[in-house]
């Protein structure tokens, strides 16, 4: 299988060793992706939900570089220097991926590499699972096998906690209950 190499424009990619993305088939992962411009200067300092949006930004112009888009998302990583501003950085979060829901992950961190950069995200990536217009993915509850569904992402229902059983119908009649 190919492994293609897409570079940004991070300062710190030539010195750490890494690429912006990796494409091997049809799946891409990007490499944590904090706020800078193509000058590698930081955008937003100071605010959580504009770095967040220029991470993303960032994150896109990887994944079309890669041949995939935000449709394709299956996972995003959110790496935050205050867990306090989580609304900020969940909102420009969801400006990308509130129809695609993707599996996400925020946590708090100490300290990113520079201390101006507040956010860093990642994503991976599956090319062809997002199959919709207008580069979103469609969230149904419907059951199906994805065959000319158009690639609906399919919304599991969620699981009874561990240790519960469903609750049994009662009796109707006398008979149903003595039965019991």
């Amino acid at each position: 299988m190919d492994r293609q190499l897409i570079a940004g424009t991070s300062p710190f990619e030539p010195i750490v060793g890494y690429s912006r993305a990796v494409r091997v088939g049809t799946h891409v992962y990007v490499s944590g992706t904090t706020a800078t411009d193509a000058t590698g200067r930081i955008v937003g300092t100071g605010d959580h939900g504009a770095q967040a949006r220029q991470c993303l930004a960032n994150i896109g112009a990887a994944l079309e570089r890669a041949g995939a888009r935000f449709a394709d998302v299956v996972r995003t990583r959110i790496y935050v220097t205050d867990i306090g501003q989580w609304e900020a950085v969940g909102k420009a979060h969801a400006e990308c991926f509130a129809q695609v829901r993707p599996a996400c992950t925020m946590v708090e961190v100490a300290r990113l590499a520079a201390p101006e950069m507040l956010v860093e995200i990642e994503v991976d990536a599956v090319i062809g699972s997002g199959r919709a217009p207008h580069g979103r993915a469609r969230a149904t509850a419907s059951a199906g096998n994805g065959e000319g569904d158009g690639g609906a992402v399919k919304a599991i229902p969620q699981a009874r906690p561990r240790g519960t059983r469903p609750a049994k119908p009662r009796p109707r009649t006398k008979a149903q209950r003595r039965a019991r």
